[in-house]
Formats: structure tokens, C-alpha cells, sequence
């Protein structure tokens, strides 16, 4: 029942640092003005997204790896710490270089996401991981839905508001897992020593790509994220350009969005769960991805309302039923000791998508609307198939 409890304060933190997160997103437009000229603005914009997501690839394993060491409630504290500092130097923002600073130090530090998955993995059965994975999700998903429309409101009154705002969210959070959250990795589970090589990213890299299940999972993985990521990256534009929608409608998309993946990771999969192993309820998930792609790609030749509503709702759920049970079947591969180094390698190599994704599928965009999601369905379709070959061979 404690376990529980704590389990809980972990989920209610995560909805907490996905509010701080989102709040600042819709205002980095507005933000930059003071900076540079509208025509450089969208450049400006991807470089900071960019700058964050290498400084995670090369952080997010070696915090993964300290948090095996000293604990995961010192690596969680560390790693909020930074995002209030980054938070604060957007704030106070002055010069660009403050705001690529203040990035850069949200970005070295992010190993909040990698420690929050460990710790679910420390206190859980095997069983129980993909269903609290699944909660994290939700939880992340209403923190999306609500950090944007919060944002949108406090900067209509100041552009740098918001950003101190999400600093006092942060640090809200830093005084709760301080207070009431126990460190879950008990001293005997620890790694015993660190040496130098445990600040190399890719010794880290390796060292899990040298387990061989886990290697057959993150290189099916790839597949899944890489196929999401295109959709994400491209939604929004491909809503404007090619169903002539405006931002009231696209919005209505997004809160689509968030409704289904809080359907799917609270409520759908853990009553899925209790009927069908983990591996079942990730080919159905993947099923629902591999669909909900299509119907985009059909979309771009047929723009119908109702393909494009379905698209969402097979892609988000397919989504939801997925992710946590991939991440449950993940954390499964290591023992207790290398549970943050998975998962901080796992983090890093989400951060490396986030960053060549979007150069690429703006590149195939650019090109031709229809073939960057068709593109995406057949990623898709071979995660699908690898994750179905998997399944066999451990049968």
C-alpha cells in the first residue's frame, strides 16, 4: 500500500513537469521577436528545440547510470534543478546567447524522464510496469492538454510570465519529491562503483546494445518512434495545407488528441491488461498505429473529415497501448541496477529522433504531402512486423 501511495506522487510529479514543459511551448514564437527578425524565427526556434535534444542524447545515459549509483531521488532533484535554472535564464532572457544557455542547461539535465520510468521499474512487479507506464502516459497527456492553454493565457498578460511560472511549477515539484517521495533503489541494488567510462554516452550506448534482447527491442523501437515522430512533426502543417484548416480547428485536433491518449493509458489499458499479455496488447497497438497512418496517407488524396478523425484516434490509442507496454517489456531485459542506464539510453536515443525526424520529414514534405505518411505507415508496418517476429521467437 506505501508503494502505491508513492507510486501515485510519482504520477501526480509527472503531470506537474508535463504542465511546466507545455506552458512555455505555444510562446517561443513571441518569445524570439525581441531577438531576431520574423524571417528567422522559425530557424531560431528548431535550433533551441535542437540544442536541448543533443545535450539529452549525450546526458540522459550518463544520468541514467548515476541514478544506478546514488539513487534516483537525487537524480530527479538534480535534473528539476536545471529546469528551473532554465526556465529562469528564458525568463530573464536579455541576449540570445542567455536563451540558448538556458537550454543548454535544461538539456544536460534532463534525466527527470529516464529516472521517473526507473522508478516505476524499482517499485512494480513485472506484471504491474506496463500498466503504471501506461498512467505516467496519461498523465503526461493531461499535462499537455492543460500547460498549453495556461500558457496561452498567462502570456497574453507577459510573454516572460509564463516562463517564470513554470520555474515556481518546477520547483514545487522539487520541494514534493523532497519531502514525501523515498528513494526507491535500495543501497544493495545499487551499482557499486563509477569509473570514467561511465561518463561516455557511448560506452553506455554500447553496453545495452550488447544485451541482446534489449538490442531487438530499442532497434524495433526505432521504427515506432521514428513513424510517431513524422506524424507529430507534420500534423499540424499537413492540417493547414492540406484540409485548409485554420487554428481553431487544428486545436480541436490536438484536444482529440489529448482526450485519446488519456483514454487509452488510464482506462483502456489496464482493463486490456487484465485479459491479454503485454505482447498482445502491443500488436494491437501497433495494429492501430499502422491504420491510423494509412488513413493519413489516404487523407492526402481524399480530404475527408472522417479520415482524419479516425487517423487520430487510431494513432493516439494505437499509441497509448503500445508505448507502455513496450517500455514494461524493456525495463524487463536489466536487472534493478541497470534500470537507469536503459532507461537514460532509451531517453537519449528519443532525443536523437527528436532532432533528425523533423530535418527529414520536412525535407520529404517539402517534396510531396502524401509520401512523408507513407513513408510513416511503412515504419511502421516493419516495426510491426519485427515486433510480431519477436514475439515468436520467445514463444
Amino acid at each position: 500500500m506505501q508503494n502505491k501511495k508513492n507510486l501515485w506522487f510519482i504520477v501526480g510529479i509527472t503531470i506537474l513537469n508535463a504542465i511546466g514543459m507545455t506552458i512555455v511551448l505555444p510562446l517561443f514564437p513571441f518569445l524570439l521577436e525581441k531577438y531576431v527578425a520574423n524571417t528567422k524565427i522559425a530557424a531560431t526556434m528548431s535550433l533551441l528545440v535542437s540544442i536541448f535534444a543533443i545535450c539529452q542524447f549525450f546526458a540522459a545515459p550518463i544520468f541514467g547510470t548515476l541514478s544506478d549509483r546514488f539513487g534516483r531521488k537525487p537524480i530527479l532533484l538534480i535534473s528539476l534543478l536545471g529546469s528551473v535554472i532554465g526556465y529562469l535564464l528564458l525568463g530573464i532572457g536579455g541576449a540570445l546567447w542567455i536563451l540558448f544557455l538556458g537550454r543548454i542547461i535544461d538539456g544536460i539535465t534532463a534525466g527527470n524522464q529516464s529516472a521517473l520510468f526507473a522508478y516505476i521499474s524499482d517499485t512494480t512487479e513485472p506484471h504491474e510496469r506496463g500498466k503504471w507506464f501506461g498512467y505516467l502516459g496519461g498523465a503526461n497527456g493531461l499535462g499537455f492538454m492543460v500547460g498549453p492553454a495556461i500558457g496561452g493565457l498567462l502570456g497574453a498578460k507577459s510573454i516572460t510570465l509564463p516562463f517564470y511560472v513554470t520555474a515556481i511549477i518546477t520547483f514545487i515539484s522539487i520541494a514534493c519529491i523532497f519531502i514525501f517521495v523515498p528513494e526507491s533503489l535500495t543501497t544493495e541494488k545499487r551499482t557499486k562503483q563509477i569509473t570514467w567510462k561511465s561518463f561516455n554516452t557511448f560506452t553506455h550506448l554500447k553496453e545495452i546494445f550488447s544485451i541482446k534482447t534489449a538490442k531487438s527491442l530499442i532497434i524495433m523501437g526505432a521504427f515506432f518512434y521514428i513513424g510517431l515522430g513524422i506524424w507529430q512533426f507534420n500534423a499540424s502543417i499537413f492540417l493547414k495545407d492540406v484540409f485548409k484548416w485554420g487554428p481553431e480547428f487544428i486545436g480541436g485536433v490536438f484536444v482529440l488528441v489529448g482526450i485519446c491518449d488519456i483514454l487509452s493509458r488510464v482506462i483502456i489499458l489496464p482493463q486490456m491488461l487484465k485479459k491479454y499479455s503485454e505482447q498482445t496488447v502491443g500488436i494491437i497497438g501497433l495494429l492501430g498505429l499502422v491504420v491510423g497512418l494509412g488513413l493519413l496517407f489516404i487523407s492526402a488524396f481524399i480530404t475527408s473529415v472522417f479520415f482524419i478523425v479516425g487517423a487520430v484516434a487510431c494513432i493516439v490509442l494505437g499509441e497509448g497501448l503500445f508505448d507502455p507496454s513496450y517500455n514494461a517489456r524493456l525495463s524487463n531485459t536489466v536487472t534493478e541496477d541497470k534500470q537507469g542506464l536503459l532507461q537514460g539510453t532509451s531517453q537519449s536515443l528519443q532525443a536523437l529522433y527528436h532532432v533528425l525526424v523533423p530535418l527529414g520529414a520536412a525535407a520529404i514534405y517539402s517534396y510531396n504531402k502524401a509520401t512523408v505518411f507513407g513513408i510513416a505507415t511503412i515504419l511502421m508496418i516493419c516495426g510491426f512486423l519485427l515486433f510480431i517476429n519477436m514475439n515468436n521467437n520467445n514463444s
